[in-house]
C-alpha cells in the first residue's frame, strides 16, 4: 500500500494546477441552490473527458460517476461533493472573483466539486490497483432545504450497487492547509428555521394606549425564548435558539401592525428537538394573547444532525495519519452549524470530515459564508490525493457494516 499511496500523492501534485483551475472556473461562475446548471456542465464534462461513467439531471443538476476497479461487484463506497453557492455579494479582490453580482462561493463548495474531480482523476488512472467501485456524488442544493442529499437519495443514488460507506469532506477556516480535522459520533446539529408573526394594532407612537404594539409583544417573545435553552435544555444536550431577523416596518412615528421574527432551531436530541418546536409555539402564542395580540407560529423542519460511524471513523483517521501524518489529523469539537450530509450517514456507515484552508501568511483567515471567505488552494491538494486514499482502503476494509447507526 505504500507504493499506492505515493503514487496518489504523486498525482495529486500532477494534476494540482488543472485542479487548481477548475476550482477558480467554478468560483468565478457560482450558482444558487437548484440553479447549478453551469456547474453541473462542466463537472459533467470533466469526467467524460476521463472516460468516466456519467449519469446527469439526478435531484435537477445533480451529477452521479462510477469508477471501476478490479472485480467491480465486490464492494462499492461513494465519495460526496457540494456544488451550489451562497447568496452573498464577494468583497475578495482576487482573479478568479465572482462575477455573478450578488452569489459567491462563500462556503467552500467549488473546493469540494473541484476537489473531488481531482479525486475522479487519480482514481481513474489508478483503475488498476484497486478492487471495487467508487461512487462520486455531485449534489446540488445543500444550502436551501429540503436539501440535495435528500432528493438524491429519493431518486435512487443510494441504491444498484449499495455503497457500503459515503465520505465527504468540507473546507475549514479554522484549520491549517495540508491538515485534516474529525469527531465520532455526533458532529454537527440538527437544523430548524421558525417563522413568527405577531399580530396588533398600529397607530400612532405618540398614543401608545390607542394601540396593541407588536414590537413589545415580539421583543417579550424573544427574550423569553431564550430560556428553552437556558432553563429548560438538559446540560448535556447541546441546543441554540436564535433569531436572525426583526421585521417591524413602521416608523419613527407609527406602531405597525404586525412584526415578523425569523431564527433557527439547532440540537442533537431528536425527542427535545420535537419538544422544543412545541415550547416555541406554546409560549409565543401565550405571550403575545397576554399582552392582547396574537400571533402565528410556523417551524420548518430542516436537516437532521450528522452522526460520523465510530468505526467508519475510527478507520478515516487511520487512513489520514497514513496519507498525511499524525501532526496533520486533529479532533475536532462538536459543530452547531448544519448539512443535509446527515441524510446519507442516515443510510449507511458515514464519515463527514473537515479539510484545512487557513493560511494566516496569506491572510487567509475569513470564516464560512462571509464575503471574504477565500481558501489556502494548496489545500485541494490535500482533498483530492487524501479523498483517493481513503476509497482505496475502505473498498479494501472488511467490515460487515450494512445500515447506518445514529446513536438514537
Amino acid at each position: 500500500m505504500n507504493e499506492l499511496k505515493n503514487r496518489i500523492g504523486q498525482l495529486s501534485r500532477k494534476y494540482f494546477d488543472e485542479i487548481v483551475a477548475v476550482r477558480r472556473q467554478l468560483h468565478a461562475r457560482p450558482e444558487l441552490s437548484k440553479q447549478e446548471h453551469q456547474t453541473a456542465e462542466t463537472v459533467a464534462k470533466f469526467l467524460r473527458e476521463l472516460g468516466v461513467e456519467v449519469q446527469t439531471g439526478v435531484a435537477g443538476t445533480g451529477v452521479v460517476a462510477t469508477i471501476y476497479g478490479h472485480n467491480p461487484e465486490k464492494k462499492t463506497v461513494a465519495l460526496r461533493a457540494d456544488m451550489d453557492a451562497l447568496p452573498i455579494r464577494e468583497e475578495n479582490n482576487v482573479e478568479y472573483r465572482s462575477l455573478t453580482d450578488g452569489v459567491m462561493h462563500a462556503c467552500g463548495h467549488d473546493v469540494h466539486t473541484a476537489s473531488l474531480l481531482g479525486t475522479a482523476k487519480i482514481l481513474q488512472e489508478l483503475q488498476d490497483a484497486f478492487e471495487g467501485t467508487v461512487r462520486l456524488f455531485f449534489q446540488p442544493s445543500e444550502e436551501q432545504y429540503p436539501g440535495g442529499a435528500k432528493e438524491m437519495i429519493g431518486e435512487g443514488v443510494l441504491e444498484n450497487p449499495r455503497p457500503a460507506h459515503v465520505f465527504a469532506q468540507h473546507v475549514y477556516p479554522a484549520l491549517e492547509a495540508g491538515k485534516v480535522g474529525m469527531k465520532p459520533g455526533k458532529y454537527m446539529a440538527s437544523t430548524d428555521e421558525v417563522f413568527i408573526t405577531v399580530k396588533g394594532k398600529g397607530g400612532h407612537a405618540a398614543l401608545p394606549m390607542n394601540c396593541i404594539d407588536p414590537l413589545l409583544i415580539a421583543s417579550h417573545i424573544v427574550v423569553a425564548l431564550q430560556q428553552i435553552v437556558s432553563r429548560n435544555t438538559a446540560p448535556d444536550v447541546p441546543a441554540v435558539v436564535s433569531f436572525g431577523r426583526f421585521i417591524a416596518d413602521g416608523h419613527t412615528n407609527v406602531i405597525p401592525d404586525e412584526v415578523k421574527l425569523e431564527g433557527i432551531v439547532r440540537t442533537f436530541d431528536e425527542q427535545w428537538r420535537k419538544e422544543i418546536h412545541r415550547k416555541i409555539t406554546r409560549m409565543a402564542q401565550s405571550i403575545a394573547e397576554g399582552m392582547g395580540g396574537s400571533c402565528e407560529v410556523l417551524i420548518d423542519q430542516g436537516y437532521p444532525y450528522v452522526y460520523n460511524d465510530p468505526q467508519v471513523t475510527e478507520n478515516t483517521r487511520r487512513w489520514a495519519v497514513e496519507y498525511l501524518g499524525k501532526e496533520n489529523v486533529v479532533d475536532l469539537p462538536l459543530r452547531m452549524t448544519a448539512e443535509d450530509f446527515a441524510y446519507f450517514a442516515r443510510e449507511v456507515p458515514s464519515c463527514f470530515y473537515r479539510l484545512g484552508v487557513r493560511n494566516e501568511q496569506k491572510g487567509i483567515v475569513s470564516e464560512l459564508h462571509s464575503a471574504t471567505f477565500d481558501v489556502d488552494e494548496k489545500s485541494l491538494e490535500t482533498g483530492m490525493g487524501l479523498m483517493a486514499w481513503i476509497a482505496v482502503n475502505a473498498l479494501k476494509e472488511n467490515d460487515n457494516l450494512t445500515k447506518a447507526d445514529n446513536g438514537r
